[in-house]
């Protein structure tokens, strides 16, 4: 089985957690739309925090969505709220960090269906370009079978936190 299987695996619970937490947002009305969108501005900017402050080679190319996210919220006369606290300090838990919210572009993509027409959508329509999922999967096994075991626990540590920490955003 692949790190990536392994990691998948592993965080299902968590992964189903966060879906169901956020399931209980209506994105079919603006106002429920712009809870979604603030409990998101409480995560992914930290994340992506995080992530920025790894050097530049230590993570295979991302591209971040706080912009897209901070445009929808001003388009629906919101401001951005303060991010939580999060920490990815080392390598491993920021390769983790990464898997989860690029995969949750690929959720985004499947709501942004559900969003009515009118009301911005550049966040969840931000799209991976061509084979970037792939890649990025392959990148992390190969990382993976490179570092090894402990590494391959800070990892999975680094997403389940990531995990928690959306879980924690959808609540407030």
């Amino acid at each position: 089985m692949s790190f990536v299987q392994q990691l998948r695996a592993a965080t299902a619970g968590d992964h189903d957690t966060v879906d169901a937490a956020f399931g209980g947002f209506a994105l079919d009305d603006a106002a429920g739309y712009r809870r979604f969108l603030l409990a998101h501005a409480r995560a992914l900017p930290a994340v992506e925090a995080a992530l920025a402050t790894a050097a530049d080679d230590a993570l295979p190319a991302w591209r971040p969505r706080t912009p897209a996210l901070a445009g929808d919220l001003r388009a629906m006369d919101a401001a951005m709220p303060e991010p939580f606290a999060f920490d990815a300090s080392d390598d491993a838990a920021r390769w983790g960090a990464l898997y989860v919210i690029e995969g949750s572009r690929l959720g985004g993509q499947l709501l942004a269906r559900t969003v009515p027409a009118g009301l911005p959508a550049a966040y969840l329509a931000a799209r991976h370009l061509p084979g970037e999922w792939r890649r990025l999967l392959a990148a992390l096994d190969a990382r993976a079978a490179a570092c090894g075991a402990a590494w391959c626990e800070a990892a999975l540590a680094g997403a389940r936190a990531t995990f928690a920490l959306y879980a924690r955003a959808a609540e407030v």
